[in-house]
């Protein structure tokens, strides 16, 4: 499995905590943000980790800035993307059974132990289907323009 990572300078801290977890759970990863403080825009960090997904480079995102929300509102604007902010577990799993996200938004303040958790459950969790598939259609058709 292919994961893009983008973090800016506020949650750069957490680059190789997460790098390091997805290498042994031997997933690759493409790393198109920042890896240390020096300044970096997050729209242009969630630009890229979009683009990924949407041409199939990589199966899912990880996005991460000061609390997240930056990141969540820039990655969707693009039309496919499901980004999901998460601060627990639970968000984790329900935004994989529920909304079938591919991005997962991250606050750079998280613990590193719990985002390990987090991690591993939106990753690990498949889409639920069934009563969720009408709701996310509907969503479809907001991108497409359809009030």
């Amino acid at each position: 499995m292919i994961i893009s990572l983008g973090l800016d300078h506020r949650a750069a801290h957490l680059h190789d905590v997460i790098i390091d977890h997805l290498e042994e759970l031997e997933f690759e990863v493409l790393d198109r943000g920042a890896s240390d403080a020096t300044p970096i825009d997050y729209p242009d960090v969630a630009r890229k980790v979009a683009k990924d997904i949407k041409t199939m480079q990589a199966n899912f995102g990880i996005l991460g800035c000061y609390t997240g929300i930056g990141m969540s509102i820039a990655a969707n604007k693009f039309q496919g993307i499901r980004a999901a902010l998460v601060h627990s577990e639970e968000d984790a799993r329900l935004a994989r059974e529920h909304a079938d996200a591919n991005i997962m938004c991250i606050s750079g303040e998280i613990d590193p132990e719990l985002l390990k958790k987090m991690l591993d459950i939106f990753l690990m969790t498949e889409f639920e289907g069934g009563r969720h598939e009408r709701r996310l259609s509907r969503i479809v058709e907001f991108e497409f323009g359809q009030m």
